[in-house]
């Protein structure tokens, strides 16, 4: 059996979307039990007339809640009885496979990395979000948010934990690892990027040079290392550009009359674009590095993106993704080392 923390509190669709997709998951999967996290009392009116087993779900009291607008570090520290806080402190006992929380992504960020500590050799966490390439496959971007300054150590150790985790996860024998730049050529970028690059060339990863942002959906590339300012502004621009042009598109067909019939013809094979390229539907982040598995839910995260954070955690434990991840680094870090000399 596999035991789930998740937060109740954070996201923008409230508890009620938890408990949803809570009940959906549970009879799915006969080998979870989740442990959801919040006020108790709302969560068992949230629960009224809906059948469970109170021994897969169980409830857990927390009577406060850390908000987007306070101070990560200060909330963590000052409301030990959130439902975030009492999450990473019971995942800290090891007892459970992960635990999911759509709440400020600084505070997630903060309490992971305080309270549940890195894996050894890790110089910091990253956040690693799946998103969908025009090929059909998958192309992991690490980092999107945890790290806005970074160092080329860190970037080495993104990719590690990137390459790795791109072959358990997608079974992918030699994962095609680039660095996102501002042109291809090896002599372009910054100092961070090119020092990284040159750090990067001496790995034991199939890396495959520098990237440019157009190309991140391109199927060219399975993994893409970028410090964590980039990796936001590009995962941003991405999810508002898909957004805008679905938005343009859709207003297009209802403008006219002709455009109304298109509309028809095109209904099906545009309801399966939109689900492909629907980032609900790829479940979360997860905060690649830390000793206990965390995944970051979209803070508008609805029934279907809630599920797929479950089964992410599901699939993290049963293919032990933690300890390889430590492996990866431990194994690799001498030649991070020699690089930097």
């Amino acid at each position: 059996m596999f035991k789930i923390l998740i937060d109740a509190y954070g996201g923008d669709n409230g508890a009620e979307t938890v408990i949803s997709a809570a009940l959906i998951s549970l009879s799915k999967n006969s080998n979870l039990i989740l442990e959801i996290v919040g006020k108790i009392e709302e969560l068992q009116k949230l629960l009224e007339g809906k059948p469970y087993d109170k021994q897969r779900l169980i409830l857990t009291d927390a009577r406060d809640v850390i908000t987007c607008n306070e101070a990560p570090v200060e909330a963590i520290r000052s409301k030990k009885n959130s439902s975030l806080v009492v999450c990473i402190d019971k995942l800290k006992t090891g007892e459970y496979a992960g635990m999911i929380s759509a709440g400020s992504t600084g505070a997630v960020l903060s309490g992971a990395v305080l309270k549940l500590g890195r894996l050894p050799g890790v110089s910091r966490p990253a956040l690693a979000p799946m998103l969908p390439t025009i090929t059909g496959g998958k192309v992991l971007l690490i980092d999107c948010g945890a790290n806005v300054d970074c160092k080329p150590v860190n970037l080495c150790h993104f990719a590690l934990m990137g390459s790795e985790y791109m072959k358990v996860t997608q079974n992918i024998a030699q994962p095609r690892v680039a660095l996102l730049n501002v042109g291809t050529e090896d002599a372009k970028g910054n100092d961070l990027v090119k020092s990284s690059f040159e750090m990067l060339q001496k790995l034991p990863i199939n890396f495959v040079g520098n990237m440019e942002a157009r190309d991140a959906m391109s199927g060219n590339y399975d993994v893409i290392v970028t410090d964590g300012f980039s990796g936001n502004v590009l995962l941003k621009g991405i999810e508002g550009t898909l957004q805008a042009f679905m938005k343009v598109l859709k207003d297009g067909l209802k403008s006219s009359f002709r455009g109304k019939i298109g509309g028809l013809i095109v209904k099906k094979p545009l309801k399966k674009v939109m689900k492909k390229y629907d980032y609900q539907a790829y479940g979360g982040s997860p905060l690649l590095g830390t000793k206990q598995m965390v995944v970051k839910a979209h803070g508008s995260a609805n029934v279907t993106s809630l599920l797929a954070c479950i089964e992410q955690v599901k699939e993290f434990a049963e293919r032990d993704l933690l300890t390889k991840l430590g492996n990866t680094i431990s194994e690799n870090n001498f030649e991070i080392e020699d690089s930097k000399e």
